[in-house]
């Protein structure tokens, strides 16, 4: 159908804009830890103030849903992520790094709005058979905003210079006053074009109606429903999909979330230099997402989601020996083989849901909180053992480890529920 069609392209946009918020982190924690002299480990809670977003907020947006639709909660989402992208303005005259966390929170929310709503859409918005695939297609629109986010919006924040008050030129004009505010007002221009892309596509699904499905196209008809049905984590595949989704999430942002930090401190290179391998590394998660979508057409979902984190858990036995530029070029494959995981999990835990799949993606979305700990954990690891830090990747490695277990009981928790 026709109308379908526009609605999978206007979600696919929702799926790059998010991407291009949650991929600005790396980013902002190296840059905070300038511009509010913070640790490693200080800066990480950057991650967990917008991931706790995730576990907050899944379940009320999901009864918000339910209680009227996809498209208001999509619109809802879009601006009060705008919101949040605006609110750098006024933050940049504070320079306080609470300040900053919350912010953060406020943009989650809006992007949990998306992702609540924009996993499980995809999802219904056709043949049952071929959602996985389908997710995958729509999350290559997500690599593509970390790409995008990685390689070009963090050259507009970074600068390339990383003082101290110690090591500040005395002839630095302003002095270090200056530097700061120099390095604070950087953070401000990525958010001000996030928040009006956010508002424009906003006004757009204002006007254009996008299609019932589900229990959406059953309003009306007399049958009674729940806002949030705690029961659906009664099904294996669900609950141990959670259990998968929370694990993934947080091996993931471990390892994107100190990428910078990873190549400035321990790899040696400067910070111009590290944007552009974070570039690459997005690159080889977009061209994952691609070359997955198409591999997922011949073969099983849960058997590549079982031969993709079984490689991931290789890759991170790599880092963990070696460290140093063999260990960057071992995340760079991470990265491809990590692309696909996220979005095939969701899939199969939301296969079969029916009028339960609003709250199964709620429950999902909240595993996200993941990113919230399992970071700082890989931070504090890394931090306590600086003459060691690779063994810091020990904690990835346990998470890809999790979501391979998720893909070989795939089928076995089916047969369970039957």
């Amino acid at each position: 159908m026709k109308s379908n069609k526009v609605a999978l392209g206007l979600i696919f946009c929702l799926f790059f804009l998010w991407a291009i918020s949650s991929n600005l982190l790396p980013t902002m924690i190296r840059q905070l830890m300038k511009t509010c002299e913070l640790s490693t480990f200080e800066a990480s809670f950057t991650e967990s103030a917008y991931w706790l977003a995730y576990f907050i907020c899944p379940i009320p947006i999901a009864m918000f849903m339910r209680r009227y639709s996809y498209r208001v909660g999509i619109i809802t989402g879009l601006l009060i992520a705008a919101l949040g992208g605006l609110l750098f303005f006024p933050a940049a005259m504070v320079k306080s790094y609470s300040v900053y966390l919350c912010i953060f929170f406020v943009i989650a929310t809006g992007m949990c709005f998306l992702e609540t709503a924009a996993n499980p859409y995809v999802t219904v918005l056709g043949d049952a058979a071929s959602a996985p695939l389908r997710l995958n297609l729509a999350q290559s629109f997500n690599g593509l905003g970390a790409f995008i986010s990685a390689m070009f919006l963090s050259k507009l924040v970074l600068s390339g210079q990383t003082f101290s008050r110690e090591t500040l030129p005395a002839d630095y004009p302003g002095g270090w006053e200056a530097y700061i505010q120099m390095e604070t007002d950087a953070m401000k221009a990525p958010y001000l074009l996030l928040a009006l892309v956010l508002i424009a596509v906003a006004l757009l699904l204002v006007w254009v109606k996008l299609p019932k499905v589900g229990e959406e196209a059953e309003k009306g008809t007399g049958k009674s429903e729940k806002l949030i049905d705690f029961s659906t984590l009664k099904r294996p595949h669900l609950r141990w999909g959670v259990i998968a989704q929370f694990f993934y999430n947080g091996g993931q942002t471990a390892i994107n979330s100190l990428f910078l930090v990873y190549c400035c401190t321990y790899a040696g290179i400067s910070e111009q230099e590290a944007t552009t391998f974070f570039g690459f590394y997005m690159l080889a998660f977009l061209l994952g997402r691609w070359v997955g979508t198409m591999l997922m057409a011949r073969f099983a979902p849960e058997r590549m989601l079982t031969v993709y984190a079984l490689v991931n858990v290789g890759l991170c036995v790599v880092i963990m020996g070696f460290g140093g530029h063999v260990g960057l070029y071992a995340m760079l494959a991470v990265s491809f083989f990590m692309s696909i995981i996220y979005p095939t999990q969701f899939s199969l835990a939301l296969q079969g849901l029916g009028d339960q799949t609003k709250s199964g993606s709620a429950f999902l979305v909240m595993a996200i909180v993941g990113n919230a700990c399992v970071p700082q954990l890989t931070a504090f690891v890394m931090q306590q053992n600086a003459q060691v830090y690779q063994i810091a990747y020990i904690v990835p490695l346990v998470c890809f480890a999790v979501c391979a277990y998720y893909g070989m009981r795939y089928r076995r928790l089916l047969r369970v529920e039957k």
